[in-house]
């Protein structure tokens, strides 16, 4: 079954075209990053604007690179929540336009679960054909074996939880942030040392050239047992750590750090933020087994997922307690179009479909 999903809940604007749940034939991302850069971050006005200019030229090239027309489209699935509300309500139109006008069924797809989903999709050149492209993840199974019930993890910029996964549809949140999102977290250092927008990949690039024991940044626990996350501490001290602390008496100006100071502290950040990843992660996975699940896979999505410092841990982690680590390569970390339409055709073989009042949500369900 060929699927065409539609992504457009932050500042990407786009689509892809796959087959079976699985073989992804196209996906085309049209990032906004210049169009925020000078701002430091997304400004949802401009995000939502810049999709209504984007998302038909994205399609057709989608469909194009497929090898198809919109006539070979048997399902259109959407990314309807949660996110940006403006640049929710663009996807979702444009999705329902699609639909109706091709008379096919329409799929709206739950942006975050969407990620949990992001490594078992597999890259086939145009017509199903080919090699698939080097991948951190196994090749994905027929009926997801081997693979549930997982624990899953997503991280990005405005989303961290961990989940329960019993199949690709039934999940359940164990825990997730209480303040700031891990990818938040990143961009407001990257702010700090005047690295830019966006910030994630900078701060884990400057990182790699900095010793991470330079600094002994806090990892937030909350409470024995919470498998909550926070971050907003770690953020504060890495602020601190660059202009200065508070409630000193005439307390001088704080020296800005040099490349070799900006790099130190960047990697003790990263060091601190992904430690507090791993640790609920191990909790998370003793709460699973003293309910008697044993979990298969660690299933990894978002955005942060492509970090490099997170990906050698979750590696040893999964290691240590015998899972399978499904992470997505690189080209699915970012919010994408294939991770949309690979969840649609989940939903669509278990009977469930959408109409035309299938509605934008800022909140997710899951």
């Amino acid at each position: 079954m060929l699927i065409l999903g539609l992504e457009s809940s932050c500042d990407e604007t786009a689509a892809a075209v796959v087959r079976d749940g699985r073989f992804v034939l196209s996906n085309v991302i049209a990032s906004q990053h210049d169009l925020h850069a000078e701002y430091g971050g997304v400004v949802p006005e401009i995000a939502s604007r810049a999709h209504v200019e984007r998302v038909l030229p994205v399609v057709r090239k989608a469909v194009a690179e497929a090898g198809l027309t919109l006539k070979d489209i048997e399902a259109v699935a959407v990314g309807h929540r949660p996110g940006l509300i403006g640049s929710l309500l663009v996807g979702v139109a444009a999705a329902k336009g699609l639909a109706w006008s091709l008379g096919v069924p329409l799929v709206g797809v739950d942006h975050v679960q969407a990620h949990l989903y992001s490594g078992l999709l597999e890259t086939r050149h145009a017509g199903g054909s080919g090699v698939p492209l080097p991948r951190l993840a196994p090749d994905p199974l027929p009926e997801g074996v081997g693979v549930f019930p997982a624990l899953g993890l997503v991280v990005s910029g405005g989303h961290t939880a961990m989940f329960r996964c019993d199949d690709p549809l039934r999940v359940t949140r164990l825990g997730s942030t209480i303040d700031d999102a891990i990818g938040e977290a990143y961009d407001k250092v990257a702010a700090l040392l005047g690295l830019g927008h966006p910030g994630g990949p900078r701060v884990d690039a400057l990182a790699q050239r900095g010793d991470e024991r330079a600094h002994e940044f806090p990892k937030s626990r909350l409470s024995p047992e919470s498998l909550d996350f926070s971050f907003s501490g770690l953020k504060t001290a890495v602020l601190y750590k660059v202009r200065g602390y508070p409630g000193m008496e005439n307390p001088p100006p704080p020296e800005p750090p040099d490349e070799k100071g900006k790099a130190d502290i960047a990697a003790s950040f990263q060091r601190a933020a992904v430690g507090v990843i791993v640790l609920k992660l191990e909790r998370a996975l003793m709460r699973l087994r003293q309910e008697g699940i044993r979990a298969a896979s660690l299933l990894v999505g978002g955005g942060v997922s492509a970090n490099s410092r997170l990906r050698i841990d979750l590696a040893r982690f999964a290691d240590d307690y015998r899972l399978k680590l499904v992470v997505p390569p690189m080209e699915y970390c970012m919010d994408n179009a294939a991770m949309i339409a690979g969840l649609g055709w989940e939903r669509l073989r278990a009977g469930q479909h959408d109409d035309l009042t299938l509605a934008a949500e800022p909140m997710t369900a899951v």
